[in-house]
């Protein structure tokens, strides 16, 4: 990680390591570049980009399940009726195995009506339960479910369900600390702090389930502890549902995904999750260990692909760790 921001790969990086009931935590490098240097600060927010999936709209759409209000495998019709193909479930959704596929021209200038509308008129092709292609959509989709069946959009069941049982006090949406933001890219000639750096997450608003969410590596230490320690930490799911997630759930368990997040089993097993700005979880639930990562790899612009390899050394040789 120093050898990262050393080499000018990101600014800086926040990060912290749960190892049973010990945990470490520790700040590198700076939180901007531009338009001037500025150094990291401990437990700055930052945008969490599709750690939103994981954080927020699994924990949402499970708690549904534990309270009878939603099956697993439920056709999404049930809930979306303009959706036109009942085959595709919930846990397709969960999966990434929906098989949701089609071109939205211009979907980043649409207003939030229009581009939902436009989502919900996309086609499945052949690799409906057959292959995990991750889609933002499938979140937005389920997102859209937990509204039809709650009636509030999903940032603020997540804030209600997730972020205030396990007193994740600094995460939320559109944070209102912003001077506590770690700045994410140049966009249309202004620096973001504070405002999803995901143009559907900007355009959606509350009712983004696959992004949006701010958080910060005290708040996501919380977070890991209730899915490492479900009996005994405040949890939100039933250490049971909590189970679930270490599974494969997808076509014969044989695609690699859980509930939202991708399972790995080598050379250790774990659940891992990555998103956009340049954050990540690793959790390994047999070993009682988690790892984060937050950076904001996309200051000042995207797409910044050298940083893609050094973020998969840094999470495995986590994970290799004896």
């Amino acid at each position: 990680m120093k050898q990262m921001v050393k080499k000018g790969v990101v600014p800086g990086i926040s990060y912290a390591i749960i190892d049973h009931h010990q945990i470490m935590a520790n700040i590198i490098g700076d939180q901007e570049w531009v338009p001037y240097r500025k150094p990291l600060l401990d437990n700055q927010i930052y945008d969490l980009a599709s750690l939103t999936k994981v954080v927020g709209t699994v924990p949402v759409i499970l708690q549904l399940v534990q309270q009878h209000l939603l099956k697993i495998n439920d056709s999404i019709s049930k809930y979306l009726p303009e959706w036109k193909y009942p085959q595709v479930t919930v846990r397709h959704l969960l999966t990434h195995t929906s098989g949701i596929a089609g071109w939205i021209p211009h979907r980043n200038q649409l207003p939030p009506k229009k581009m939902l509308k436009a989502m919900l008129g996309l086609h499945i092709n052949q690799n409906f339960d057959r292959k995990m292609v991750y889609s933002d959509t499938n979140f937005i989709f389920l997102g859209l479910i937990a509204k039809r069946i709650t009636g509030k959009p999903i940032h603020q069941l997540i804030t209600q369900m997730v972020l205030k049982p396990l007193d994740m006090t600094s995460s939320g949406f559109n944070p209102v600390d912003k001077k506590r933001c770690v700045p994410t890219e140049v966009m249309h000639g202004k620096l973001l702090k504070g405002t999803p750096d995901d143009p559907k997450a900007q355009i959606l608003g509350p009712d983004c389930g696959s992004a949006g969410l701010f958080s910060t590596v005290s708040d996501l230490i919380k977070y890991c502890q209730a899915i490492l320690y479900p009996q005994t930490d405040p949890a939100v799911l039933t250490p049971r549902m909590t189970n679930e997630l270490f599974h494969d759930h997808t076509y014969h368990g044989s695609l690699g995904r859980s509930y939202g997040w991708a399972v790995r089993h080598k050379p250790h097993f774990y659940i891992y999750q990555s998103g956009y700005t340049g954050t990540g979880i690793a959790i390994q639930p047999d070993r009682q260990r988690a790892f984060i990562f937050l950076s904001n790899r996309v200051h000042p612009k995207r797409p910044n692909i050298p940083f893609l390899a050094y973020r998969k050394h840094v999470v495995e040789t986590f994970i290799s760790e004896k």
